[in-house]
């Protein structure tokens, strides 16, 4: 444990530095305002380039720079080393000013009920 004399704070681990509650990125949020919801396999790619970055904080900016390749949010949350809830929340605020494209898988009502895939596995197994 060490003293950091210009700060006046104590560090239990000096590699680890100093450390923001998660809230603090998203101002206490824990959901976009944009009503967006992601899911961890939803692909975000960055739209738009690099000079209307400038309206954005640091870990939204990082968010930009990571994405300008199609990544899921579970990817993006990985590469930016932030919570995953924090990430939902970013994208969906970057998504919402038309920084950031998404693109999610199918939704519930297109996918087929448990009977049809259990009558699908059984006719599978009479093959």
């Amino acid at each position: 444990m060490t003293l950091d004399d210009d700060n006046e704070r104590w560090w239990f681990d000096d590699a680890a530095g100093p450390v923001a509650r998660p809230y603090t990125f998203t101002g206490g949020r824990t959901r976009s305002n944009s009503g967006i919801e992601l899911d961890l396999v939803t692909l975000v790619v960055t739209a738009a380039d690099s000079s209307s970055w400038h309206r954005v904080d640091s870990a939204s900016a990082q968010l930009l720079r990571f994405c300008e390749h199609p990544l899921s949010v579970a990817e993006a949350a990985a590469g930016v080393h932030l919570p995953l809830r924090v990430v939902k929340v970013l994208l969906g605020d970057l998504i919402h000013q038309q920084l950031m494209l998404y693109r999610t898988g199918a939704t519930r009502a297109g996918r087929p009920d448990v009977h049809t895939m259990q009558r699908v596995i059984d006719g599978i197994r009479a093959l």
